[in-house]
């Protein structure tokens, strides 16, 4: 089924990008990895013009954002306090990235830097992951143990303004986790992308905290972020379109609930090759599509108003007659999805222990 994106001006299939986003949502949820870092650059293939996907995504992020970080407040396992130096930083980073997303889009190259931006990523991502997975892999088949250090300090360790954070447990710089932040802010104002790829690993490693505050912290600092990508992508360029966020919303949360799922119950290891694979695939496809490929101009479409449906004539004109107040509902419009997955997988979840568990004997 064909469906006219009102803001992106181009034809696309809705049972396409529900479906892809589902399938990236699986990836997410079952290695913990955002998926944004794939479903933009699928976007692009499906034809929504880069500065398009990138917008679009970010909004989808933070509907799932919202939709993961509800469930573990319910949980108890998230580090405000970690959260918000964090965020001190990605709210920086986000600007810096935004101006430079403005720079690069004044001079016409906004699609080449996106193109080459998620080519290098992706390499090095899907060559950094099929390593580590091979490694596991091999040291699965040997029955080996390799004891590794719990802590390696850097130099960032040895930072001033030492403050504690005791839901963690740590007694360290206020810059250590605003740096992070920064370098998060920046990529997701540019790719459209959550960060938990550099942010989970950063918390890991670098900041130290424990694994289980990993997670729901990382999606309580992608929220902020995001809504900050959110609103200076719609008010700036007007390039959040409500629909394509409806049809990636729906896709992603589907297929995060059951990736998490099946995570429970496999070994990861061999299908973490398979998706380093992937990503190295798709970064050639880019690369391909950047610059070998002959690029035929059928993107945009211009559609006369009386070909418009309802709902889009209602998206194009609250974008184009109120700016503000379309960017502040686009954020409203996914905090609320996100918020509803997470109660309805709550209840459902009840509801399954209440009627379908077995009795214990």
């Amino acid at each position: 089924m064909e469906v006219f994106l009102p803001i992106a001006q181009v034809y696309v299939s809705a049972l396409e990008i529900i479906l892809l986003s589902a399938i990236v949502g699986v990836l997410s949820g079952l290695f913990g990895v955002g998926g944004g870092f794939l479903m933009t650059p699928f976007l692009i293939f499906l034809g929504v013009p880069p500065a398009y996907a990138v917008a679009n995504e970010a909004n989808n992020i933070l509907a799932t954002s919202v939709s993961g970080s509800t469930t573990h407040y319910l949980k108890n396992t998230l580090d405000y306090k970690m959260g918000f130096m964090i965020v001190i930083g990605g709210a920086i980073g986000t600007i810096l990235g935004i101006y430079t997303f403005s720079y690069f889009k004044g001079i016409g190259k906004i699609d080449t830097v996106i193109s080459l931006a998620y080519m290098y990523i992706l390499a090095i991502i899907g060559t950094l992951m099929l390593v580590e997975s091979l490694g596991e892999i091999d040291k699965a088949r040997k029955n080996t143990l390799i004891k590794k250090k719990l802590h390696v300090h850097y130099w960032i360790h040895g930072l001033p303004f030492r403050m504690r954070f005791p839901k963690s447990k740590l007694y360290e710089s206020a810059f250590t986790p605003i740096i992070i932040g920064l370098f998060v802010g920046f990529i997701a104002a540019i790719m459209g992308i959550g960060g938990a790829f550099i942010l989970v690993p950063a918390m890991i490693y670098i900041i130290g905290m424990p694994t289980k505050l990993v997670p729901g912290t990382s999606l309580f600092v992608t929220i902020f972020v995001s809504v900050i990508v959110t609103f200076l992508h719609a008010f700036n360029y007007g390039s959040i379109d409500l629909i394509l966020v409806l049809m990636l919303v729906i896709g992603s949360i589907i297929g995060v609930q059951t990736g998490q799922k099946i995570g429970q119950s496999i070994d990861s290891s061999g299908l973490k090759a398979l998706l380093a694979i992937l990503l190295l695939i798709v970064g050639i496809a880019i690369a391909y599509d950047t610059f070998f490929a002959e690029h035929v101009l059928n993107g945009q479409v211009k559609v006369s108003d009386k070909d418009l449906t309802p709902l889009s004539t209602l998206v194009q004109k609250f974008s184009k007659e109120m700016p503000i107040a379309y960017s502040l509902f686009s954020i409203f419009f996914a905090v609320a999805l996100g918020v509803a997955a997470a109660f309805i997988r709550r209840f459902l979840s009840d509801l399954r222990k209440k009627h379908f568990s077995k009795p214990a004997k």
